[in-house]
């Protein structure tokens, strides 16, 4: 039987209401489902798509309708377990793994549940309803959400579970990086933690480029050789390296990532470029045999990362550059916002 926690009455929750309107609204709190813990939140890490729903009122295609909860990467402490037994008990720390594999006929690897067409995340637009996120201090989650933290674990760090689960999914589909030279185009979080992963995953020379100082700052201190800031386009070519991981998310990005990369090289595709056409000088990708792969969200990785954070083998403490209470939500995005100076911005629940 789950054990019973009495639960205030409402909660505060980064809500986005529209394009440029993000409030701290204080919601009233629901009943668990049957298969749902309540999780009290004590971080929460700002990511990009957050930023386009408080900037643009969508992510993507991903168009808000109507006030949506923020927030997937999130870590919290379970303050009642679910009533059917499943899951971890009361006091357990935890992350989650935001994603809800979709369901029906439509083709897709059995073994790539990101790639599900009705795959939804906690805070997206998808679909409407909405999906709502964890930016709020009691969060009902199904209990596959779930993953245990390990007690040498601190939250803090652990608020970066879920983006190194989709930086390390963008190594993984690499290959086998030992010794090989590697280009990180885009220092933002995904990108610095992707140098992390790579460092730790025997990389022979990384090489990181971006527009700015302060991310390449974060760049060296997890594990970068060499940093470049905005490199013309023969320095580029220059590098010739056999992976790339492109993380900028924009086509100048990706046409870095072709030309720095070698005859034969693999260039990977982190960064979500916007809808639509985009242009880039796909034929150098063609002429050099490029190997171009798509790298989306994240499956089962997130184990791999936890344990990597605890026993000390992934360095990854740098990339948080900033963190505020939940009552200064505002000024945070505010300062995730601006790349040029900020990393992983977190939201501190705890903090009153």
């Amino acid at each position: 039987m789950a054990e019973f926690l009495a639960l205030p009455a409402t909660a505060p929750a980064v809500v986005a209401h529209g394009k440029g309107d993000l409030r701290i609204d204080q919601l009233t709190l629901t009943e668990p489902g049957n298969d749902e813990a309540v999780i009290e939140i004590s971080y929460g890490g700002i990511c990009g798509s957050d930023l386009h729903y408080w900037i643009h009122g969508a992510a993507g295609e991903s168009i808000l309708k109507d006030p949506m909860v923020l927030g997937h990467e999130v870590v919290g402490t379970v303050a009642r377990a679910a009533a059917d037994g499943t899951g971890p008990a009361v006091g357990t720390a935890v992350a989650v793994h935001p994603a809800t594999p979709g369901e029906g006929a439509a083709k897709y690897p059995a073994d790539r549940p990101n790639l599900s067409p009705g795959c939804t995340y906690l805070g997206s637009a998808a679909r409407h309803p909405h999906t709502n996120g964890a930016f709020l201090r009691y969060a009902n989650l199904p209990t596959r959400m779930l993953r245990t933290l390990p007690p040498s674990l601190p939250m803090r760090l652990a608020a970066l579970v879920e983006p190194a689960s989709v930086a390390w999914h963008a190594v993984a589909r690499a290959g086998d990086v030992r010794g090989k030279s590697v280009l990180v185009v885009g220092c933002g979080p995904i990108g610095t933690l992707a140098i992390a992963i790579l460092k730790r995953a025997g990389a022979g020379h990384i090489t990181a480029v971006d527009m700015h100082a302060k991310p390449l700052e974060i760049a060296a201190a997890v594990g970068a050789d060499r940093v470049l800031q905005a490199p013309d386009a023969e320095t580029i070519a220059a590098i010739e390296a056999d992976v790339v991981i492109e993380s900028s998310g924009n086509h100048f990005g990706l046409g870095t990532a072709i030309n720095g990369a070698t005859r034969g090289g693999r260039v990977v595709m982190v960064g979500l470029l916007p809808s639509g056409q985009q242009p880039v000088a796909i034929s150098l990708a063609i002429t050099r045999e490029l190997e171009l792969l798509g790298s989306f969200r994240f499956n089962e990785e997130i184990e791999d990362v936890i344990d990597a954070l605890a026993d000390g083998s992934l360095f990854v403490d740098p990339v948080i550059t900033h963190e505020y209470a939940l009552s200064d939500a505002l000024e945070a995005f505010d300062m995730a916002k601006n790349s040029a100076l900020s990393g992983k911005v977190l939201l501190n629940f705890d903090a009153h």
